[in-house]
């Protein structure tokens, strides 16, 4: 691993709890990782804490086989040789283009400066804007210059904080998989910070989500959408509700019996055994339920969002529960009105019933089919 975070603890004076809390996780060079999460779960700290910005607590960081942090070292952040994007961008509104870019290399010798430069620029997207200055630039190409600073000085590592807040929505995921795409060619290794679900999945290779302080998962967005290992996880990525739930065994075979019917032919499921009498609850995303004016089992629209190509709507069932389903958007049924729905569930989802968001999926009893 190029970024090695070991039980990582940063506790500031006078706070009752520590902002982070024993996170540890791994980056390999060249890949993008990605910390989500609600505001002030530690995301940002623990990237600060990468950067050399906040001191360490408990545990250790190492960069490249490098010790920067623990509890008995601190390297400067000048020392680390890491490159930082923020929120703001943090341009000098009155050095053009070419003079922000430069501002980390200044000890090269003007012609090395100039084509390094021209390199980075061109590499964004932005070659001969090197005369503009940041009022004349858009939003997203003022973000390319932050972006090409940042890389100038062929940092180890680059950090970026909520970089796209300040952007349009309609932009930031369309420029995250374009940042993905610069980083990918500089074969740079990054972290980054963001809320947003849908610019994690477009820029990350892994991303980790943090409750509390705490990383609860770190993997690819594949996983913590079909296999989240916490209630938390579940509930943050995604849309989906939990219902209760029993599992059992009919004959070889696992069914898990729901207000929608039984869940059959599953790739995979917890054994009855991992609860107590097969009880649970289990998460229903919205992708996991048809439209289906077939079915037996009938729903009425509380809620509908219109997301363009579909609509997002909330439905109660009659025996009360409530669940979500994606429907494409010439279905545009009325609030109050009942629907058909059937459950198509391949990855199935439990946790124990009623337990909090920080409880752990079922234990490892798990039958694939």
């Amino acid at each position: 691993m190029f970024l090695t975070v070991s039980h990582l603890s940063v506790h500031y004076p006078g706070a009752a709890q520590p902002a982070v809390r024993d996170v540890s996780l791994g980056l390999n060079a060249g890949d993008i990782g990605v910390l989500i999460g609600p505001s002030g779960c530690g995301k940002t700290t623990l990237l600060r804490a990468v950067a050399g910005l906040e001191k360490a607590s408990g545990g250790q960081i190492t960069l490249g086989g490098d010790e920067v942090s623990s509890p008995g070292r601190h390297v400067p952040p000048e020392q680390r040789r890491i490159g930082m994007v923020f929120q703001d961008y943090a341009l000098f509104p009155h050095l053009s283009v070419e003079q922000n870019v430069a501002f980390g290399i200044r000890h090269l010798a003007a012609a090395a400066r100039r084509q390094r430069v021209q390199e980075v620029l061109a590499l964004v997207g932005l070659d001969g804007m090197q005369s503009r200055y940041p009022h004349e630039l858009s939003g997203g190409q003022q973000q390319r210059v932050a972006l090409a600073r940042a890389l100038a000085p062929s940092p180890r590592l680059l950090l970026l904080d909520e970089p796209f807040s300040n952007l349009d929505v309609d932009l930031r995921e369309r420029l995250a998989h374009e940042i993905r795409g610069i980083l990918k060619a500089a074969g740079a290794t990054a972290l980054f910070v963001t809320h947003d679900q849908l610019e994690a999945f477009a820029i990350g290779d892994v991303i980790g989500v943090m409750h509390q302080g705490s990383l609860h998962q770190w993997e690819d967005a594949y996983a913590l959408y079909h296999r989240p290992a916490t209630r938390f996880v579940a509930e943050f990525i995604g849309h989906g509700v939990f219902t209760p739930a029993q599992i059992l065994m009919n004959g070889q075979d696992v069914v898990v019996q729901t207000p929608l019917g039984p869940l059959q032919d599953v790739e995979e499921c917890p054994l009855p055994s991992a609860y107590e009498a097969g009880l649970c609850d289990v998460l229903l995303r919205a992708d996991d339920i048809l439209h289906d004016d077939d079915s037996p089992v009938k729903a009425r629209i509380v809620r509908k969002a219109f997301r363009g190509s579909e609509f997002l709507y909330t439905l109660r069932l009659a025996s009360g529960e409530t669940v979500m389903v994606h429907v494409p958007s010439h279905h545009n049924h009325e609030i109050g009105e009942w629907i058909g729905i059937r459950a198509a569930v391949d990855h199935v989802v439990t946790f124990e019933r009623g337990s909090g968001a920080s409880a752990p999926p079922a234990p490892g009893m798990r039958l694939n089919a």
